[in-house]
């Protein structure tokens, strides 16, 4: 039977429900403190999601009509600082949302509180908060969960990745002819969409299995993560958007660059994620280097 840090894999995910499952995990002694304080901030942010999701809520656009804002994103923001700050009232947070003080400590929180608000606010049930925590610039722990399906992936450097308490790997395909692909669109209907747009054509013509897109990048990223998919691309992506999800794939055992096969930093970056087998056959097409 698999363990997850000392509480048995068929007790999260057999006995209980997952958005039941946060005592057990939340009061295993051998628990990293930062990885409970990170489930709590999820799990306080999904109750938000579910309180407000198919409700007639007023809808704002952050700038562009097509970037949207709702209450539930700022209403769970606001309850994942406060239990983090609960704890850890001098660490740094990087939001999506809103600005915070800054410490100077050596630690960043970063924190999608509603990654896929589109889906959200038009009643589409494919969304998460994602929550991340950096020491010195690199990311030591990822936790995203999507309450409408009770799956809680979580991430500890080089301790693996987990859903639901059971340990994770990427997929097995090792060509793009038995690969499903998934990507996503920028906030922007120039360039980015073009190239996308070009980039899905190319793939297709390089015989894959097909391509998804389910607008909310921290989900997407897990499910290469988890297996159910084995590519994913997309031109600009902020670090609350892929933060958490990064871990969780390279602890999957996958791989995570830019466009070009370089490092990706904690800063607005486009986004090639792979099971690693593929990813150099990714780029290849991307670039178009043929």
């Amino acid at each position: 039977m698999g363990s997850f840090y000392g509480v048995a894999s068929s007790q999260v995910t057999k006995n209980v429900k997952c958005e039941d499952a946060a005592p057990i995990l939340l009061y295993n002694r051998k628990m990293n403190k930062f990885l409970d304080v990170a489930i709590r901030a999820a799990h306080s942010a999904g109750r938000v999601h579910k309180r407000y999701f198919l409700k007639d809520l007023e809808v704002k656009a952050k700038g562009q009509a097509f970037d949207l804002l709702t209450v539930a994103d700022t209403d769970s923001e606001k309850t994942i600082v406060r239990t983090i700050r609960g704890h850890f009232p001098y660490h740094d947070i990087l939001a999506e949302e809103s600005d915070y003080e800054n410490f100077k400590s050596e630690y960043t929180w970063i924190i999608d509180p509603l990654d896929g608000t589109n889906n959200f606010a038009n009643k589409m049930p494919i969304f998460c908060t994602s929550i991340a925590l950096a020491k010195k610039g690199e990311v030591v722990l990822g936790v995203v969960f999507d309450v409408m399906r009770r799956e809680l992936f979580i991430a500890e450097k080089g301790k693996g990745a987990f859903l639901n308490g059971e340990r994770i790997h990427v997929s097995k395909a090792d060509r793009l002819e038995n690969s499903i692909l998934i990507t996503g669109f920028y906030y922007d209907r120039g360039k980015a969409m073009e190239e996308t747009l070009s980039n899905i054509r190319d793939f297709f013509h390089n015989h894959i299995t097909g391509i998804r897109r389910l607008g909310a990048a921290a989900l997407d990223l897990c499910y290469i993560g988890c297996g159910r998919a084995s590519g994913f691309w997309e031109f600009e992506l902020h670090p609350w958007d892929f933060a958490a999800g990064k871990l969780i794939i390279e602890e999957a055992g996958g791989r995570v660059t830019g466009k070009k096969g370089d490092r990706v930093c904690l800063e607005k970056s486009y986004i090639v994620a792979s099971n690693g087998r593929i990813h150099d056959m990714m780029l290849r097409v991307l670039n178009r280097i043929r």
